[in-house]
């Protein structure tokens, strides 16, 4: 391989390897590549209408008390995903209690380590981001800072 060829394949994984764009309505929706709590790839299908982004601790919580107490495929039932941003979590206790914990769940979860992936992405402190989606659009950013909001949120009964 040239150095030309090697130049061209760097720049082609940029965007799979760099930050991803904050998520605005009327924009197409971000790629973001991450792995899962069993470190597998984790990325949206374009089907998807919902996605929870967690950035924080209470927000995290705030996420699993609602979606823990859902049966199996409760969100691919509803084309959503979730996403959390544990990057300011100390890797120890990651490793630990919170990724173990996560991989007792009967859903998946992308999780993000690295506080700059997703540092411009909409957020709201103790508030779970809903980002609503239409083929692969972005139509709405909302929050949802209570587990009842979140429930309507997810068409669930308050």
């Amino acid at each position: 391989m040239n150095i030309q060829s090697l130049i061209l394949a760097c720049a082609l994984a940029l965007p799979v390897a760099s930050w991803a764009e904050p998520p605005t309505p009327g924009q197409s929706m971000p790629t973001v590549v991450v792995q899962d709590q069993h470190g597998q790839t984790w990325r949206m299908a374009a089907d998807t209408r919902l996605l929870l982004f967690a950035a924080g601790r209470k927000a995290s919580n705030l996420a699993m008390e609602v979606l823990g107490q859902q049966p199996k495929g409760f969100l691919a039932t509803r084309r959503a995903l979730y996403l959390a941003d544990m990057s300011k979590m100390p890797g120890f206790i990651t490793r630990t209690f919170a990724l173990p914990s996560l991989r007792e769940q009967p859903f998946e979860v992308g999780v993000v380590l690295d506080a700059k992936r997703l540092a411009d992405w909409p957020r709201q402190e103790n508030a779970v981001t809903l980002i609503r989606l239409e083929a692969g659009r972005v139509v709405s950013v909302e929050y949802a800072a209570s587990a009842e909001s979140l429930r309507v949120a997810l068409g669930l009964a308050p």
